[in-house]
């Protein structure tokens, strides 16, 4: 059967940047990950950060690991879209590869915090696609980061103190999904991006395609 407007799934649109934050221990590091690994052709945006590299974590692949040093150079010469300061440790986004992928029509996944999601709505609101992932309690979320065994006693005490700061920021998101399931969270978080996808205003190839439709 003819198609006369060529092949749907190949109209041109631009990126769109999804952002997952949470409080630390609401799982939305391991939404990510099974996000990417569904192979729904989203790429990781791997930011630069301060902390100290966790035994699990891999240079390039998770964080990109710099001084403190280093990334005040980045932050000045304006390298960075988004950076923010998160219990005490610096994180932050390199610009050009982000803005490049966005252009190439490839989807970006950012795990960033509150302050982060928010320069990236204020400066490019179209492109963002924001979710909150939540405990289902908070009883829940300190079970988990004593689970997760990666922090010193001290380093989860900070995080839970600051854990209801960040909660307060839902609704500055456009999703909001309760992590009282993670199959149940990841199946939410996937229907979301297949939705924004499809939105009209992302798809600028698709001018022509009516075009050629009506042709």
């Amino acid at each position: 059967m003819n198609n006369p407007g060529g092949n749907a799934a190949a109209i041109a649109r631009r990126g769109l940047m999804l952002v997952i934050s949470s409080p630390s221990g609401a799982g939305k590091s391991t939404i990510a990950r099974n996000i990417l690994e569904a192979q729904m052709d989203l790429r990781l945006s791997v930011s630069v950060t301060t902390r100290q590299r966790r035994p699990s974590e891999i240079e390039g692949v998770h964080y990109h690991f710099v001084s403190m040093k280093e990334f005040e150079g980045l932050r000045l010469s304006e390298s960075l879209l988004e950076w923010a300061e998160v219990h005490g440790n610096f994180y932050g986004t390199p610009r050009e590869a982000a803005e490049n992928a966005m252009a190439a029509g490839q989807d970006m996944l950012f795990d960033i915090d509150w302050q982060g999601a928010l320069q990236l709505q204020d400066k490019v609101p179209a492109d963002v696609v924001s979710v909150f992932i939540l405990p289902p309690t908070m009883e829940e979320l300190q079970s988990r980061l004593h689970r997760r065994a990666e922090d010193s006693a001290e380093v989860i005490a900070t995080r839970l103190a600051n854990a209801r700061s960040e909660i307060s920021h839902w609704r500055e998101y456009d999703y909001v999904v309760v992590n009282d399931d993670l199959d149940r969270a990841f199946s939410s978080v996937k229907a979301i991006v297949e939705a924004e996808r499809l939105r009209r205003d992302r798809r600028h190839g698709m001018f022509e395609f009516v075009n050629k439709l009506l042709e």
